[in-house]
């Protein structure tokens, strides 16, 4: 990617034990004065509680509890997604789709940005050298230093503590950063909601996801809750439905800035993670291909679809906004003959 640190990490979450499988149901068929807004809105508070505690199978048992009733949540999963075939790249060029900007992902705002903190480490370092009038020896001391410093957080953190440092002074001083790493992480929620797959929880920076998951090797990304999808990885045979789902989330970050800005600075993870997976299932070239050129074409659709939705989203994810609170305004914006 050029830099230490990268954005737009999909995550997807092993559940533990036989804790999970304590499941309530909300009654749906339960009305009230309120209207079917409040039925909905009490499902969502239950689901950030069963998320807050970790409890992935109770929470997506709440979701499912209220999918597709008009009481409860009528989009999850109920993208309306292009036929699969083989696409060629003249096709998604007559639906303004360059793939070459799209799937290269370089992180030219980031890469800029460290390029001028280490001309301006160096420069201080120089006069640093001469004002403190620095002998051989001591210079010698302090290069070693600060090598044994970078090693150790290579070795120890793979490069964590660099790209904290890097991705927090990224968003403190260019909001141009902050902004796409934000439609970034939109993107990838919007459309797992949309493709049934439930956001777990998201981090828009290094920082937060230090905060939340306690590691240095953690990255700024969204998480989602799929046992049934690691099941299946597990066994090395997945299904198609499963892969579609994980092939537009794992594309949609980088979609979502294709559209914003004309071309992907972040997603070289998201990526690798597709890439690997492909491999894995052993398909050939050929075969890889035919999946992402479907996945990009389907995730671009949907994005534009629903724009507004995204761009509500962006808002609410920009100021921390609970899973529920998310899915909530997704559901609010999308209209039903949208679906």
């Amino acid at each position: 990617m050029g830099t230490a640190t990268s954005y737009g990490n999909v995550r997807f979450i092993r559940h533990h034990g036989p804790k999970d499988y304590r499941i309530r149901s909300i009654d749906t068929s339960r009305t009230t004065s309120l209207g079917t807004a409040n039925l909905r809105q009490e499902g969502l508070k239950r689901l950030d509680e069963e998320l807050a505690k970790g409890d992935g199978r109770a929470a997506l048992s709440v979701i499912r509890d209220l999918q597709g009733k008009p009481s409860g949540l009528r989009c999850f999963g109920a993208a309306r997604q292009v036929p699969q075939r083989l696409y060629t790249l003249d096709e998604l060029k007559l639906n303004g789709i360059q793939t070459s900007s799209l799937l290269s992902p370089v992180d030219a705002t980031l890469g800029s940005i460290e390029r001028n903190l280490q001309l301006a480490a160096l420069l201080g370092g120089t006069a640093a050298w001469k004002a403190l009038a620095l002998d051989a020896q001591q210079l010698l001391y302090i290069s070693l230093g600060l090598l044994f410093m970078w090693s150790l957080d290579a070795i120890a953190y793979n490069g964590g503590i660099g790209s904290l440092l890097l991705d927090t002074i990224g968003h403190s001083i260019s909001q141009k950063y902050h902004n796409r790493v934000i439609q970034h992480e939109a993107g990838h929620f919007l459309i797992a909601y949309l493709v049934g797959v439930l956001p777990r929880g998201y981090t828009i920076s290094s920082l937060d996801a230090l905060k939340q998951e306690g590691s240095l090797n953690v990255q700024a990304g969204t998480s989602f809750v799929d046992y049934e999808f690691l099941e299946e990885v597990n066994t090395g045979k997945v299904s198609a439905t499963m892969l579609n789902r994980f092939s537009c989330i794992a594309l949609a970050g980088m979609a979502t800035e294709y559209l914003l800005y004309g071309c992907a600075e972040g997603g070289l993870s998201d990526i690798n993670q597709l890439d690997g997976l492909l491999k894995g299932l052993g398909f050939t070239q050929k075969k890889a291909d035919s999946q992402v050129r479907w996945a990009v074409l389907n995730t671009i659709l949907l994005l534009r679809r629903h724009e507004a939705a995204r761009a509500k989203l962006v808002d609410a994810m920009s100021k921390g906004r609970s899973v529920g609170d998310c899915i909530d305004i997704i559901e609010e914006v999308i209209k039903d003959v949208d679906i």
